[in-house]
């Protein structure tokens, strides 16, 4: 499974991408804001994605997926430290499939990650 990892945080691409791999995932593309990660979408089958980012936000990402008939049924798993009730609700509203606030450990990365591709 090809996964798109999009953060502005190199350190914080590094945790997801090494959680990732311990779980088997294996080809991983990785970008730095919404922008590069809608230049790197080709074959991709789930997307990681923060909410906070220069240049395109995680938020208007989204909704440039779910908005493209190539990508609209992509999982889309946000990252992100807006963990308010209103932020999950808008987010789930734009078209995420789950949600994990940072800090977050491996374990409930990939438990979220395996429930979304799952569903």
């Amino acid at each position: 499974m090809k996964v798109l990892v999009v953060d502005d945080s190199v350190t914080m691409r590094r945790i997801i991408i090494n959680s990732l791999k311990t779980a088997g995932f294996d080809d991983i593309v990785e970008a730095g804001n919404g922008l590069e990660g809608l230049s790197n979408m080709e074959g991709i089958e789930l997307v990681l994605t923060d909410w906070n980012m220069p240049e395109m936000d995680g938020i208007t990402f989204v909704k440039e997926l779910r908005s493209n008939s190539l990508y609209a049924d992509i999982p889309i798993v946000m990252i992100t430290t807006e963990g308010a009730k209103t932020e999950v609700v808008e987010a789930l509203k734009m078209g995420v499939n789950n949600y994990i606030v940072k800090p977050f450990d491996k374990e409930t990365l990939i438990e979220k990650v395996k429930a979304t591709i799952e569903a």
